[in-house]
């Protein structure tokens, strides 16, 4: 497929169309980034998720997604650090499709209403945005939750995707993140057990390779962790693809694109 192509697109309702992306943090017009910005830009135009949820993303990379992604996307999401600075999850989706009912912003800490607080041996402040929209298309409401776990702690992740799975409530939920852990952690499994499942195994159709999702400058693997993920709870699962192609000539990101098409139970065909 040539890198031109998309490997999802857009989605007609009531599917959505879902992307979870480590953009790769870079400081506003260092070498590198100005490098893959375009690459980025390329990716995200060619695709255009109805949601996107982004890790390790500054304030100016925030606006580049954006206006990659149209003029009709909106996003919600602030710094992990205690003044609301420093990098973030924010949460990206078509407007013309969802309505933002509310949104949040936790720490994944034991006390995660307090911004920039740590637990559990984190290295760094690690956080959740949480998102409730309402489908224009189809009335339902659903929850989206957007995560980086931490890379050095199996703890903290653990206790992470605990409070991940109170935050996601009861009903309908699709979790985005860089778990930094594969399908079988502990943490993917917590997810799990709440019902919130791994996308790529649930998928009807597997449009890609299981490739490992952190490349870091290496050819991908194929049969590499996943530990980029989407997990659903409340949804049935069309297709989930990894791209590992390159965009023009390059990599994006250190990390692939996970990408699924999904539908609400019951939201017809």
């Amino acid at each position: 497929m040539p890198d031109t192509d998309a490997l999802i697109g857009p989605a007609r309702a009531p599917e959505l169309s879902l992307m979870t992306l480590n953009v790769l943090r870079a400081r506003k017009g260092s070498a590198g980034w100005l490098r893959r910005r375009d690459r980025m830009y390329a990716l995200l135009r060619r695709e255009q998720p109805t949601i996107l949820g982004a890790q390790e993303v500054l304030p100016h990379q925030a606006d580049v997604v954006r206006d990659a992604l149209g003029p009709s996307y909106r996003f919600v999401g602030r710094g992990r650090d205690a003044d609301g600075g420093g990098e973030g999850c924010p949460v990206f989706w078509d407007d013309t499709r969802l309505e933002l009912v509310d949104w949040d912003q936790r720490a994944l800490s034991t006390r995660p209403e307090v911004a920039g607080s740590r637990s559990w041996g984190s290295l760094f402040p690690r956080i959740l945005t949480r998102v409730r929209f309402s489908d224009r298309s189809t009335g339902a409401l659903f929850v989206v939750l957007n995560t980086h776990l931490d890379v050095l702690s199996p703890l903290a992740r653990a206790r992470s995707a605990a409070l991940l799975t109170e935050s996601a409530g009861d009903g309908a939920a699709l979790i985005t993140g860089d778990f930094n852990a594969g399908p079988d952690s502990t943490a993917r499994r917590r997810l799990a057990a709440a019902g919130l499942s791994d996308t790529w195994e649930l998928a009807a159709t597997q449009l890609t390779r299981e490739w490992g999702t952190y490349a870091s400058g290496r050819r991908p693997r194929s049969g590499g962790t996943r530990i980029d993920a989407i997990h659903a709870r409340g949804f049935d699962v069309v297709s989930a693809g990894i791209d590992a192609r390159p965009v023009r000539g390059g990599r994006p990101s250190d990390h692939l694109p996970v990408q699924a098409v999904v539908r609400m139970r019951g939201a017809g065909a």
